[in-house]
């Protein structure tokens, strides 16, 4: 199976990005399809308002914030937290790519989320969604799901009031009722007949991405399970840096076209949570020096779900209490005198010019380093004025979010149960 280029929408509202003004009018072609800034003009999903710089950062922390309470349920194993109040322009994960649905397709531009298993489809007569719905009646393959079906059992929380499969789920700050039910996807030329998903009733919230989420998680009902014949359980993605003029990435599925010089890390397995991809982050760097963490910070915790994760949806690294204030303090120990200044839940701020004092920053796992240029941990005001290192805590759960991972080739060879990670500009 050829692997397919699947091109990624970054979604992060930047108001640098107001002034871009790219071809609307370009359509895809073959295996690689077009894709816009959340701002940009094309965009379906740009905000009605500009929002200035700080703005848009606090609005960015708004949503990582939410999507955080989010990940750390899936740890404890819960199925429900409380509904969040906050209003947000789109909730991560802040990857979106073009998938159709059904007989004849209809197109969503869903949201990629490596957390999340199931694909949580919008359809039509739901109570609290977008204007943008999925309408079974118009799709000949379409099914529901009996709740006797294998599926049904597959889904924590799902419940059988009637004949159908029903279910209750907790996204970001959204409560989602459901039905599953089943038609086929396709993401670009190849389909998967017979998908099974969740068909979106009501939506309480506005932290759900508008158009669904195609979950890439190792769970029974993602994508990367139920596309196993096609592509076994392969996957890997190249997220752009949100300062590109493009603002494109590609999705690869399958083994054709993954690179081969590239190093491995282990997967680890959360028996809280299965479907997350844990890594074993063994140390991190600020400049030469390792910065001393306590090792109970960073340490895999199978019975507590503690560890580190790989996400595709949060826009921030989050580190433990622990681990962000010895990495904190150590980068502001190398920026000298300059003084701090604080942003939102951004912390360490410079109102004052650092290029040459900043030192580099890598990430230190079994097997492999990932170091990051400054782009990678360091955000920038649009008139320069401000620079926030681009990291904040969290209270129990280590997170390499997408802001880091931006121009690297991030492989899941869930068969092997190992990542790998590469350098590779793909602004």
């Amino acid at each position: 199976m050829e692997a397919l280029h699947i091109t990624l929408l970054f979604l992060v509202s930047l108001a640098v990005v107001h002034s871009l003004n790219p071809n609307c009018e370009s359509t895809s072609q073959g295996s690689t399809l077009r894709v816009y800034h959340v701002s940009s003009p094309c965009s379906p999903f740009r905000s009605k308002t500009s929002l200035s710089w700080e703005e848009s950062v606090l609005q960015m922390q708004a949503d990582d914030r939410t999507r955080l309470v989010y990940l750390t349920s899936l740890v404890a194993g819960r199925s429900f937290v409380p509904i969040g109040s906050g209003r947000q322009i789109i909730q991560s994960p802040t990857y979106i790519v073009k998938a159709n649905i059904g007989t004849p397709a209809q197109s969503f531009l869903m949201a990629l989320d490596t957390s999340t298993d199931m694909a949580l489809v919008p359809c039509a007569g739901c109570v609290g969604c977008s204007s943008v719905t999925f309408d079974s009646t118009k799709s000949v393959t379409f099914s529901s799901l009996a709740c006797g079906a294998e599926q049904c059992n597959q889904v924590q929380s799902s419940s059988c009031l009637g004949t159908t499969c029903s279910l209750n789920m907790t996204y970001g700050g959204s409560s989602v009722s459901a039905n599953l039910a089943q038609d086929n996807l396709t993401l670009a030329t190849d389909s998967v007949v017979g998908y099974s998903f969740s068909c979106i009733k009501n939506i309480v919230g506005a932290s759900f991405p508008p158009q669904g989420v195609l979950g890439l998680g190792r769970g029974p009902l993602s994508f990367v399970s139920q596309s196993k014949s096609l592509y076994t359980s392969t996957f890997s993605y190249c997220l752009p840096s949100f300062k590109s003029s493009n603002f494109s990435g590609t999705l690869r599925l399958g083994l054709n076209g993954q690179p081969k010089n590239i190093k491995f890390t282990p997967l680890l397995v959360n028996p809280r949570r299965t479907s997350l991809y844990y890594v074993n982050l063994i140390g991190i760097k600020v400049g030469a020096k390792v910065v001393n963490i306590p090792p109970s910070a960073i340490a895999f915790n199978p019975n507590t779900g503690g560890g580190t994760i790989i996400d595709s949806g949060t826009v921030f690294t989050r580190l433990v209490d622990a681990a962000y204030t010895a990495v904190r303090d150590e980068f502001r120990r190398r920026m000298g005198t300059a003084v701090v200044s604080s942003l939102g839940g951004f912390d360490t701020c410079y109102t004052v010019p650092i290029g040459k004092q900043v030192p580099t920053m890598t990430f230190m796992f079994p097997g492999l380093n990932m170091s990051l240029p400054q782009d990678n941990f360091l955000i920038h005001s649009s008139s320069g004025s401000t620079t926030c290192l681009a990291m904040s805590s969290s209270p129990a759960l280590n997170v390499i979010a997408n802001m880091q991972q931006q121009n690297h080739r991030v492989l899941f060879d869930i068969p092997n149960s190992r990542l790998g990670i590469s350098r590779e500009i793909c602004s």
